[in-house]
């Protein structure tokens, strides 16, 4: 949208294009819609896919074209929640936007790539919204506060910013609510924490910023400890204090690689999951799901084995500089590779018994090295021995110590 920027090119030029806007709620994609038709000189046709049916988006297009045969007047036919059409709607909006009798632009929370129709993205550019930051969403509340001739306290700012996650519609709620309940106590007073923890029903940190950390640290240390209780008292108590559902959520996900990792490889798919039931079903109900897997997480065997791995790995790398892909391991798919030597003694794993056959796969300056330093716990020791019956390999095996 900068002065240089794609969107603000095209409408600058009035030649919209169709285009997908994809992101969470609160990111302004209507309002980005409404702006660009503005903008460009557009008609807006706005359309819920909710509530509309295939009558309404022919009678939509059939004004559109008839703006457009009339006055020359060209038309944005914008579709909410365009994901939720089925494949029969969203296959009558493709004659339209192939004329250029609509520009379609589609909002969606939903990846596109999965709920829109191929055809139709092939029509369309796709523009990625993110979460606002704190820092934007400030710059909104204080905007809101002008227009509402009111003032707010910094704890009470930070409190909306922060208890919004990134959603604009949710902050400016937060703020009107706050600024109702102020002025009903009095008219000329600025709006404090205790009115933003009101407007959020209670959901929001009474304590300081310090203490909020302290909480999430001792939550992925209940469930890093296999503690269930613990580390249920700390999600609800999070919960309770108005944090996001999404940033639990992605907290458990990376914790089913750091602390959970291969001692059961199915609880990174249980923290995913619950993240992305997070964001198809939202609070209050992702309670019962971020509960299940919280609890789930806590009683699994846990192994630290990938985040070390990595660790040393990356150490390696960045120490070592570029090392050189051995010879066999080169791509040989294009023409002459062979006389270069690329992939000329590679063995096919898969033409070996068990699909697997000894030979070197890191470069010749860390084909000594071990990055991997595994565990005993839970489904990483069957992992492990079967690996190491392969490679006949010994639990004292160490960096100093040559693979025969």
């Amino acid at each position: 949208m900068g002065p240089d920027g794609a969107l603000r090119r095209l409408v600058e030029s009035q030649q919209l294009t169709s285009m997908i806007l994809w992101g969470p709620a609160g990111t302004g994609k209507t309002t980005l819609a409404r702006v660009l038709a503005h903008a460009a000189d557009y008609v807006m046709e706005p359309l819920s896919a909710v509530s509309s049916g295939v009558k309404d988006v022919r009678e939509a297009i059939a004004r559109a074209r008839e703006r457009l045969g009339q006055h020359a007047q060209r038309t944005v036919l914008f579709i909410d929640e365009v994901h939720r059409f089925n494949k029969a709607q969203q296959d009558l909006l493709l004659p339209a936007t192939e004329t250029g009798e609509v520009v379609l632009i589609g909002a969606t929370t939903e990846n596109p790539y999965f709920e829109v129709n191929a055809a139709l993205m092939s029509r369309s550019t796709l523009w990625r919204l993110r979460p606002l930051s704190d820092d934007d969403l400030a710059i909104l509340v204080r905007r809101g506060l002008e227009l509402r001739s009111a003032t707010i306290t910094d704890e009470a700012l930070g409190a909306i910013t922060s208890s919004a996650d990134g959603d604009a519609r949710s902050a400016l709620t937060t703020l009107d609510t706050a600024i109702i309940l102020t002025r009903g106590e009095d008219e000329s007073a600025p709006v404090e924490l205790s009115h933003v923890v009101r407007a959020r029903d209670g959901r929001l940190y009474h304590q300081s910023a310090d203490t909020h950390y302290d909480q999430i640290s001792a939550l992925i240390k209940s469930v890093r400890g296999s503690d269930p209780d613990a580390a249920l008292y700390w999600l609800v108590t999070l919960l309770e204090s108005g944090e996001s559902a999404r940033f639990i959520a992605r907290r458990l996900v990376i914790l089913a690689s750091e602390d959970v990792g291969l001692a059961d490889p199915l609880g990174l798919l249980v923290a995913e999951s619950a993240a992305r039931a997070v964001e198809f079903v939202g609070l209050p109900e992702a309670r019962l799901t971020l509960s299940h897997a919280t609890l789930t997480l806590a009683l699994l065997p846990k192994s630290n084995s990938v985040t070390r791995a990595l660790s040393a790995a990356t150490a390696a790398v960045r120490s070592g500089g570029l090392a050189e892909v051995p010879a066999h391991l080169r791509d040989a798919s294009y023409r002459s590779a062979g006389l270069l030597g690329h992939g000329n003694e590679y063995r096919y794993s898969h033409d070996y018994p068990e699909g697997w056959v000894d030979q070197q796969y890191l470069p010749d300056r860390f084909v000594d090295a071990t990055f991997y330093d595994p565990s005993t716990y839970g489904q990483e020791a069957a992992l492990v021995a079967r690996w190491r019956a392969r490679t006949n390999r010994s639990h004292q095996d160490r960096p100093d110590a040559p693979v025969e």
